[in-house]
């Protein structure tokens, strides 16, 4: 069968696909800041060299930064659906099943981190993946309004850590100096090993970096990605995911988007513009996009809600179809972009600026995105989809 007789066989609909296409674009984009330069830096480490890496880095942190995971979170909702519905047709025990595949988002996310990229966002899914479970008999109503909830804690956190360090600074401003030197101090070892180490160096540096990114990850993200999560399962419990031309995602693109971008502008606006990471400035920039988000996130939603309603092309199909396989195509863009980067690659740590690095990445976005697509011609999905999926079933069908 092909692409889109397999989705209607499997009850599956266009519009989930191309939000996935479109978001593992955006989270490439954001990555690569955290890639081609340390983790603790990012671009404030010298990637600002003209105003074509200021507009890059402003553009990017303005259309996809945190917005990009949210759509993602948004569609592992989505797809826990789905999974619930295949359970029940099956006959098959969901929750052996579900479980089954968080080990096996944990172990991938955990090998991910530790070998390519420490940014990872897979075990984050995988712990709120468990939480999840306990709404899987909730109402639409109450996944709505704790999906809400739980996004609303992680703009208050975000908002609570921009306020403690704009307070820090204030009055503690000696122990701000030396939090700051102490991320000068990691940078630099980021810089020693990534751009002069040898492989097995930079995947011991990885681990150190992973455990403080999964505190914070958990910490500042977690609410805003089990929100997520709610929301995804509500629109299909719902029905909308199913209906591009849901009234919805009219609201979402009419309404909804608008103040996103603005707030986003200006959360962008506040961060790129900051001159190190660890800054009041560079925080007040992210409390704000973490706020825009959501709305963002709604309204690209709705603007591809209307994409998937127009008349069928050769584009939307392929890109729908690469959608289908976007483990696979975040696992890769890591992988290459590490290899083109760091020392035991091409040796390209901090060689280059904003702009020219975002470029790069988007080339590999793409590459990923063609190769899943072209790989979903011949398989019936793609090659690390088709490996949790083996773990998930475990030879079951």
């Amino acid at each position: 069968m092909n692409y889109i007789e397999q989705s209607s066989a499997a009850g599956r609909h266009l519009m989930p696909d191309l939000v996935r296409a479109f978001a593992i674009i955006g989270i490439a984009l954001v990555n690569v800041g955290f890639i081609a330069y340390s983790m603790e830096a990012s671009y404030f480490g010298g990637g600002i060299r003209s105003n074509a890496d200021y507009w890059a880095n402003f553009l990017v942190s303005a259309i996809f930064l945190v917005k990009t995971y949210s759509l993602f979170a948004f569609m592992f909702g989505v797809g826990f659906a789905y999974q619930m519905k295949s359970a029940a047709r099956a006959g098959a025990s969901f929750k052996a099943r579900y479980f089954r595949r968080i080990i096996g988002l944990l172990v991938l996310g955990l090998l991910h981190a530790f070998l390519a990229f420490p940014g990872d966002i897979l075990v984050t899914y995988a712990v709120f993946g468990a939480f999840l479970y306990l709404f899987k008999n909730a109402k639409t109503k109450t996944l709505i309004i704790w999906g809400l909830i739980f996004i609303g804690l992680q703009i208050f956190v975000m908002g609570f850590l921009a306020l403690a360090m704009q307070l820090g600074y204030q009055f503690a401003p000696d122990e701000m100096l030396l939090a700051a030197e102490e991320m000068l101090a990691e940078s630099e070892r980021s810089h020693e090993v990534l751009g002069g180490g040898t492989y097995i160096e930079a995947v011991f540096l990885r681990i150190d970096q992973w455990v403080d990114f999964a505190i914070f990850g958990i910490f500042a993200q977690g609410g805003g990605v089990l929100g997520a999560f709610l929301l995804g399962f509500a629109a299909v419990k719902s029905n909308v995911i199913a209906n591009p031309d849901a009234k919805i995602w009219r609201i979402a693109r009419v309404w909804l988007l608008p103040i996103g971008i603005l707030g986003s502008v200006f959360g962008a606006y506040l961060y790129a513009g900051s001159e190190t990471f660890l800054s009041p400035q560079t925080m007040w920039g992210m409390a704000i996009l973490f706020a825009a988000a959501p709305f963002s996130s709604a309204g690209y939603l709705g603007l591809i809600a209307k994409w998937a309603a127009s008349p069928a092309t050769r584009l939307k199909t392929f890109m729908a179809r690469g959608g289908t396989a976007t483990l696979t195509s975040y696992l890769m863009q890591s992988i290459l972009l590490s290899f083109i980067f760091s020392n035991y690659g091409l040796g390209y740590f901090e060689k280059f600026g904003a702009a020219k690095s975002i470029a790069i990445a988007l080339a590999v976005a793409l590459l990923s995105l063609v190769f899943s697509s072209l790989w979903r011609v011949k398989f019936q999905r793609g090659p690390m989809e088709a490996l949790l999926r083996g773990f998930t079933y475990l030879g079951n069908k």
